[in-house]
């Protein structure tokens, strides 16, 4: 599951790390959260909609498996954003519901932000394709 900054790291082509991994696995393994899509079409309309950009992000959309934020999702995330305040982690509401959304459909979150890798009890797999980690 692609979070949202690796989404859009790979619709830009910057860095172009994320983008050549991406290559190397089969487009029916990607998924994206109904969450990161809210966000990046948020990213079109708070830029204008620039034409260019917005088909970026539409290819992009057609050619990954969308999956619907839900009550599998929603049971997941109160457990762990209560294990998170329990321990002191604060994650943003969008990245908690990513968070969640990748653990209840069992997938390893592809992200670049440090602070996923803070969600205590190792129930959130994660990988960093800009890093290497």
């Amino acid at each position: 599951m692609l979070d949202t900054n690796v989404a859009s790291y790979v619709i830009k082509g910057n860095p172009p790390q994320a983008r050549e991994r991406l290559a190397t696995l089969p487009m029916d393994s990607i998924v994206v959260s109904a969450v990161t899509q809210a966000e990046l079409l948020y990213g079109c309309a708070r830029k204008g909609h620039p034409t260019a950009f917005v088909r970026l992000v539409r290819e992009f959309l057609l050619r990954v498996q969308v999956l619907p934020w839900g009550t599998d999702s929603a049971m997941v995330y109160g457990d762990l954003r209560a294990s998170c305040t329990a321990s002191g982690i604060t994650l943003g509401a969008l990245d908690m519901m990513i968070a969640a959304h990748a653990v209840a459909a069992r997938a390893i979150l592809v992200t670049h932000d440090k602070a996923f890798g803070l969600v205590p009890g190792g129930v959130l797999a994660t990988e960093d394709w800009v890093d290497g980690a």
